[in-house]
């Protein structure tokens, strides 16, 4: 199935993904020489959209919750892509320390970290849970709406380790985006491996370093396909003093709203597009879908409600919303259900395991989709989007649709990777 498209604009789009499955082989072929000279992120899901005339990444995660909406059958994927990962890392491996966030009892998020224990038990690893909550004193078992239980037991620090009682792991796997800062129990461990790294952290990342990156990316990739990298590519631009409460730092808001609306207008007209142009204004650092807005005028912005002030002003945890990105808008024309749709591309290593599609219906094409009401629909990505079939209608297969989503993805996760690589502080820097 793949989804309808309600666009008379699916040639560009088309046309695109009938160019990336004539050049599979070399899009795999410079896929694998990238990832001999980079390390991918251990996990990442990245936010897809569609317009029809145009395919970029919007959001990259590498926390990723939301395993638990992979289907049954995307399972084996995602073992045998934890097992590569593993197998590179730590070898030996017996034990896995997950580490989820503090203080949820979210049964959704409680099933997406049971989902990574399966994972990773079917890969060959024990696998329990450490809360970094320092109100937890003893082990707690939760039990989910299936019947389900998972138990959360209080981290242990040792020296320059981290366990639980009884249990001392060669790797420890954050599930927590450490969107509040980086608590001191987390650092200087260096006899295990802490995956993702801290400064893949909310508290460090910057949504404007991973889309610098990017760009750099889908310059390389445009010319090895012989296309325009906007196609594939988000303008952007970025705000980094900024606040919402007190009404500072909006010159430089309306100022880089103005020009890249003026910039998508050109574009716009390259393209013989006849959409309205709007970017999306969200907070550079953070998650969760908080402190985002969309901006179809530059004239919107001297008019700002106190209740979009208020949005705007803190994300998760509510920290303080002091930074900003300001990025193209990209439409999207994904359907399920006659409710707008944006697929979301999981990966393990530098593998493609599935993914979904999140659906809402109470947004428009132009609209952030990760929301409160929105819903996960997983079907479309049975065929995990790893085998293309060629010669079908550029449009009508859904396995081509995901393996072009999926080329995406990939190219979103190197994005990530040489943002990490950019921002480690313990790179060696050569004069």
């Amino acid at each position: 199935m793949v989804p309808h498209l309600i666009t008379a604009l699916t040639g560009p789009i088309n046309e695109l993904e009938q160019r990336i499955l004539d050049s599979t082989p070399a899009i795999e072929r410079w896929f694998r020489l990238e990832w001999m000279e980079h390390t991918p992120p251990f996990y990442s899901s990245v936010d897809v959209r569609n317009a029809g005339f145009k395919l970029a990444p919007v959001d990259t995660n590498l926390y990723p919750g939301g395993w638990n909406n992979l289907t049954p059958e995307m399972l084996p994927l995602a073992v045998q892509a934890a097992m590569a990962a593993i197998e590179k890392i730590c070898p030996e491996a017996r034990n896995l320390l997950v580490v989820p966030e503090s203080h949820t009892r979210n049964a959704f998020y409680l099933a997406n970290v049971l989902q990574l224990k399966r994972i990773f038990h079917q890969a060959g690893l024990n696998v329990r849970f450490g809360s970094l909550d320092p109100d937890l004193k003893e082990p707690t078992t939760l039990t989910l709406p299936t019947g389900e239980t998972i138990t959360i037991e209080p981290l242990i620090r040792t020296r320059n380790r981290l366990g639980l009682k009884n249990f001392d792991p060669c790797t420890i796997l954050l599930n927590n985006d450490l969107s509040a800062g980086i608590p001191g129990i987390l650092e200087d461990i260096n006899e295990q491996f802490l995956l993702p790294p801290l400064h893949a952290g909310w508290s460090v990342r910057r949504k404007s370093t991973h889309f610098k990156a990017y760009e750099e990316v889908s310059k390389r990739f445009g010319k090895l396909l012989g296309i325009d990298p906007w196609l594939i590519n988000p303008m952007f631009a970025q705000c980094g003093d900024i606040n919402f409460a007190e009404d500072t730092g909006m010159e430089c808001l309306t100022t880089n709203v103005d020009a890249l609306l003026a910039k998508i207008k050109r574009k716009y007209k390259e393209y013989g597009i006849n959409e309205k142009p709007f970017v999306v204004v969200k907070a550079d650092n953070g998650t969760y879908g908080m402190g985002i807005m969309t901006v179809r005028d530059v004239k919107d912005l001297d008019t700002l409600s106190r209740k979009t002030k208020n949005k705007m002003s803190a994300t998760k945890g509510g920290q303080p919303l002091s930074a900003v990105i300001i990025q193209e808008g990209v439409l999207t024309n994904e359907r399920v259900n006659d409710a707008v749709a944006e697929p979301v591309v999981y990966m393990m290593d530098r593998y493609v395991v599935g993914g979904f599609y999140r659906v809402h219906a109470e947004r428009g094409t132009d609209e952030n989709l990760n929301a409160p009401g929105a819903s996960f629909v997983p079907l479309a990505f049975a065929d995990s989007g790893r085998l293309p079939q060629p010669g079908e209608k550029p449009g009508s297969s859904s396995p081509n649709r995901f393996y072009m989503y999926g080329v995406i993805g990939r190219l979103a996760m190197l994005a990530a990777s040489y943002e990490l690589e950019s921002t480690d502080p313990d790179a060696e820097i050569y004069e």
